[in-house]
């Protein structure tokens, strides 16, 4: 029975600006719970105020390094450099060993965050293959301007291009460089779970383990609000982002990483207040562009999260408490 019970996890996910933090931390102070992040953008450091980190304390235990927000540990939060992204596979990686290390210490794993292609590899040990960097290639993509990418995208798999943001050219390119090498839908391809045979690339053969899964059980808790309070809350964090010093967070980046970087241009806020900081519009046109594009991105979000039926959506922290106290208790 104890087994079992150190084997179970729970994910908190919903849109942008939907309460998953304030709800992840009650859940784990009553559950002694510990948190691993799911926002791809919450991983960089020096991205505080664009991704909503919240104020916290660094410690150190032995070994490892976590964030202390209200009392609850929170990793791989500001963990690694703007300077060179991680990507999904790498992400997948080594989420599910900080859980597995996390269970490991009798605490629940918790897995919190909006970013779905995420959340789903790490429930669902979902990989990308193989697929090594391709210079040329990039180098030609890298010429075209975000929406040509995005068209091309489209073109080529609808469902993924669906699910990403139109303004990440580094997701649009990795995508169009694994369709190209591979010949198959990116989306069609992540459905393929971690030890699965891929197709061969390059004489490159797959160096994705099985012990990277997390072999757990997971409970998916998504947090509903209605439409209007969602984008209701939405406007009210930018204005406190910029109130915050969002552009001076922005303009920071940009100097050490330059306007192109993959964080300024794959980022909402930044991306918006880039078109400002180059004079092609006024600060309040940045500000009601991030406003737009972060409305749209929770309306993507949901159609993502609406497709798995197994997400158990709940509009209060004593639902999602009920929830998860009846899961545990299985």
């Amino acid at each position: 029975m104890k087994r079992a019970q150190l084997e179970k996890a729970v994910a908190i996910v919903g849109p942008t600006a939907s309460g998953k933090t304030s709800l992840s931390i009650a859940l784990a102070k009553e559950f002694g719970g510990e948190i691993v992040s799911a926002d791809s953008r919450q991983l960089y450091r020096g991205t505080t105020i664009c991704t909503a980190i919240p104020e916290g304390e660094w410690r150190s235990f032995g070994g490892r390094r976590a964030l202390m927000i209200e009392g609850v540990s929170h990793y791989m939060l500001a963990a690694y450099s703007p300077a060179k992204m991680i990507t999904m596979g790498q992400y997948r990686e080594r989420a599910a060993w900080r859980l597995r290390e996390i269970a490991s210490r009798k605490k629940l794993p918790m897995l919190v965050g909006g970013t779905g292609l995420y959340v789903r590899a790490v429930v669902d040990g979902f990989a990308v293959p193989p697929v090594e960097p391709n210079p040329e290639l990039r180098a030609r993509l890298e010429k075209l301007d975000t929406g040509q990418l995005y068209s091309m995208l489209l073109d080529r798999d609808q469902a993924y291009a669906k699910s990403i943001s139109p303004n990440n050219k580094r997701y649009i390119i990795r995508a169009l460089e694994v369709i190209e090498a591979t010949g198959e839908r990116f989306s069609e391809l992540q459905k393929r779970r971690v030890g699965s045979d891929f197709p061969a690339v390059g004489g490159t053969p797959p160096s994705l383990k099985t012990k990277d899964m997390w072999r757990g059980d997971f409970l998916q808790i998504g947090v509903e609000l209605p439409r209007e309070e969602l984008y209701r809350r939405i406007d009210a964090r930018v204005d406190q982002m910029i109130a915050c010093g969002l552009p001076e967070e922005a303009r920071r980046l940009a100097r050490r990483y330059g306007w192109e970087a993959p964080i300024i241009a794959g980022t909402l806020g930044y991306a918006q207040l880039r078109g400002h900081f180059l004079g092609e519009y006024g600060l309040d046109e940045a500000v009601r562009l991030i406003k737009r594009d972060t409305r749209h991105y929770a309306r993507r979000q949901l159609i993502w999260l609406r497709r798995d039926e197994r997400i158990r959506w709940v509009k209060s922290i004593k639902e999602a408490a009920s929830e998860l106290r009846r899961f545990l208790e299985r």
